[in-house]
This record gives structure tokens, C-alpha cells and sequence, in this order.
């Protein structure tokens, strides 16, 4: 298999190591397919998808849709993000204490997610300081 060039970049992201790195560039495919971050986030099932009006629920929405292995692999990110970065560490630990630790990393691999997006599309350096401030 020949290996495209942010494959390199995603190693360098705490959390993600050869094989989460290979999963999500081969299971992303052709990252132009996707308009914004906010496609692929959903795409990788790392946002809720409820349907709301007037605060009352109207169905459970498409909540199957997207790619259920992008969102393993995701999770599993933010599992070892949160054991190798301090700033993961801390940010999650302050998310889980304000609502549940399951929500909490589900929020750390949307972030990564989202991270990694741009990583693949403009091939630019993780930057710890603009993903937790």
C-alpha cells in the first residue's frame, strides 16, 4: 500500500499511532469529498444526531450514518490521547467532572477528529495550543 504524505503528520498526534493512523487515512478516502470539518465530524459519528424543536426530541435522526470504523478508531485516540498529552489529560478530566466520562470522550475524539481534518486537507503540523487553547 503506498502511503500518502499526512500519513506522517497523524503519527505525530499523541494518541494516534501506525495502525489508528492507517485506519483513518484509509477509511477517510478522498478528504475534498467532505465541504467542512463539521461533514466529517459527522461522517466519523463523533457528533450527536438528534432532532430537536421546541426542546422536545422528533426522532432519533441518522444516527447510524457515517463510519462506525472512523469512529472506533477515534475513540481509541482519545483513550491514549488522554494517557500520553497532559493537556488532553486535564481538559478531559474537566469535561468528565462537569458531566460523565463516556461524554467527555466522546468530545475529546470529535476534537481530534477535527484536528485531524485539517491536518489531512491543508497538510499543516498538529498544534497542541490551538486545539485546547
Amino acid at each position: 500500500m503506498k502511503l500518502k504524505k499526512p500519513y506522517k503528520k497523524l503519527l505525530k498526534v499523541p494518541g494516534i499511532g501506525e495502525i489508528l493512523a492507517m485506519t483513518i487515512m484509509l477509511e477517510t478516502g478522498n478528504i475534498e469529498r467532505f465541504s467542512d470539518v463539521g461533514m466529517y465530524s459527522s461522517y466519523c459519528r463523533c457528533v450527536s444526531a438528534k432532532k430537536l424543536s421546541n426542546g422536545k426530541s422528533k426522532g432519533k435522526g441518522n444516527r447510524k450514518n457515517g463510519n462506525k470504523y472512523l469512529a472506533w478508531a477515534y475513540v481509541e485516540a482519545a483513550h491514549f490521547h488522554v494517557r500520553f498529552c497532559e493537556k488532553g489529560r486535564k481538559w478531559h478530566q474537566r469535561k468528565a467532572s462537569k458531566s460523565h466520562v463516556v461524554l467527555a470522550t466522546k468530545a475529546l475524539s470529535n476534537k481530534l477528529a477535527r484536528a485531524c481534518y485539517y491536518i489531512i486537507k491543508e497538510q499543516v503540523n498538529y498544534d497542541e495550543k490551538k486545539m485546547f487553547g
